[in-house]
């Protein structure tokens, strides 16, 4: 992940003091427990050349690192600290990464995680062991990505977020990373309709109102479990944000998450985040007025949508994602049961309704003009007729989470009727429907 001009970017903020370096650097110098030890310790190493920053990192990865989860921090110290390594450390480093290598990999398609530490593993070792390092990426490449995940991203149901979930996308853009340095492969190539809205995707699917924590403020990503939000989840998810921006900088959907992220009071401080600030933030990447993101946004990929009357952080915000509503209204978050049936809620320019069976709805949707109706919970990739007052019949397709982007534009005060369209026919469904 350090290419030459990133390294030289990191140490250009060490001479400046910059506050991201004076955090990491303080956490190192205080010796704060780090929870991946091996990463922030050999990264403070690739920046300073401290020799007793790498011999923390060589002692940790030969003797503390005592299993598979660990190999990615294993391949980094390998790759960063190999200066400072005897020959004898390097050899008893690397034959451990060849033994967590050589373990069954992670189920195909359901860890990203896994696959991510595999390509690390992988390409530390490629110089070493070319032809098992070619191997692996070979599987992964082919086999995994273009194979297994690329053809569930346009499939029926929920198989993105089933494929990517949400809580692994940092690990996506690290290994997206990974590949593209070292072997110039870009992932995203095969799914490129995917990725290009993904950061806005990324950037909507979070509640308006910011979460105060021991550390710093957070902007907390959706969620479905129960409790209060959980800061980790909130740390790898500004993370992630940050790590799509240094892949594509110039890309507009890029230049409004930076303009998102680039808020100092969310930089993060604590001693998981302020590594993945340190080494992904770039204050000096322009970026955009992230109050240009539209209110509403939906992901045809997913059936996602997030809309909100504002960008404020006192906005009424609705998302659907992973197959559940959300309203997020006065501070209050409300997650409605799987299946259930909502009427019309108007947030923004959005009217968002959920459907009480896949097959047939009926709606009465209030000032409609200029207005797009998101009819949830339908048969995905699926055809159905749509009937709207004064206006003729016309037939739709549900997205790949059966999510229905009606237009009722013109319409101040509509009634709105929608019918599966049957499978095997393609004549217009009877007046019955009215």
């Amino acid at each position: 992940m350090l290419t030459p001009q990133r390294l030289r970017l990191l140490q250009r903020e060490r001479e400046r003091q910059s506050p991201r370096w004076e955090q990491f650097d303080s956490l190192i110098a205080a010796g704060a427990p780090m929870p991946e030890p091996g990463f922030a310790w050999a990264l403070y190493y690739q920046v300073t050349r401290q020799p007793a920053s790498a011999k923390q990192a060589i002692e940790w990865a030969l003797a503390d690192a005592t299993n598979a989860a660990h190999l990615r921090q294993l391949a980094l110290v390998f790759d960063w600290c190999g200066p400072a390594m005897t020959p004898a450390q390097s050899d008893r480093l690397a034959a451990k990464i060849e033994r967590f290598l050589a373990m069954p990999g992670p189920a195909p398609g359901q860890d990203v995680a896994g696959q991510n530490a595999r390509v690390f593993a992988a390409i530390a070792l490629a110089d070493r062991l070319p032809d098992q390092a070619n191997a692996v990426l070979g599987e992964i490449v082919q086999k995994w990505w273009r194979g297994q995940i690329v053809p569930q991203l346009g499939s029926p149901g929920n198989a993105p977020r089933q494929a990517l979930p949400r809580d692994q996308r940092y690990a996506l853009y690290e290994m997206l990373h990974a590949l593209r340095d070292n072997v110039k492969i870009d992932l995203r190539e095969s799914a490129a309709g995917y990725f290009k809205e993904l950061p806005l995707a990324h950037l909507t699917g979070h509640y308006p109102a910011p979460f105060a924590s021991a550390e710093n403020e957070f902007l907390i990503p959706v969620y479905l479990h129960d409790g209060n939000p959980d800061p980790a989840e909130a740390t790898m998810s500004r993370a992630a944000g940050l790590a799509m921006v240094a892949y594509d900088t110039n890309a507009l959907e890029s230049q409004l998450l930076q303009g998102w992220l680039m808020r100092d009071r969310f930089l993060m401080r604590g001693s998981l985040g302020a590594v993945y600030e340190f080494l992904w933030a770039n204050p000096y990447q322009p970026g955009l007025n992230y109050d240009h993101v539209p209110l509403v946004f939906h992901e045809p990929f997913t059936g996602e949508v997030f809309a909100r009357t504002s960008w404020d952080e006192d906005a009424t915000w609705i998302g659907y994602f992973d197959g559940r509503l959300q309203l997020f209204q006065n501070g209050r978050l409300q997650t409605l049961r799987a299946g259930a049936a909502v009427q019309p809620m108007q947030v923004g320019t959005a009217t968002v309704a959920s459907a009480p069976a896949r097959d047939s709805a009926k709606f009465h949707v209030q000032n409609a003009d200029s207005q797009i109706l998101f009819v949830l919970g339908l048969a995905p990739h699926s055809e159905y007729a749509v009937e709207i007052d004064d206006q003729e019949l016309e037939f739709l397709d549900t997205d790949a989470g059966g999510t229905l982007q009606v237009p009722t534009s013109g319409s101040g005060d509509a009634g709105v009727r929608i019918r599966l369209r049957g499978a095997s026919t393609k004549e217009p469904l009877p007046n019955a429907i009215k």
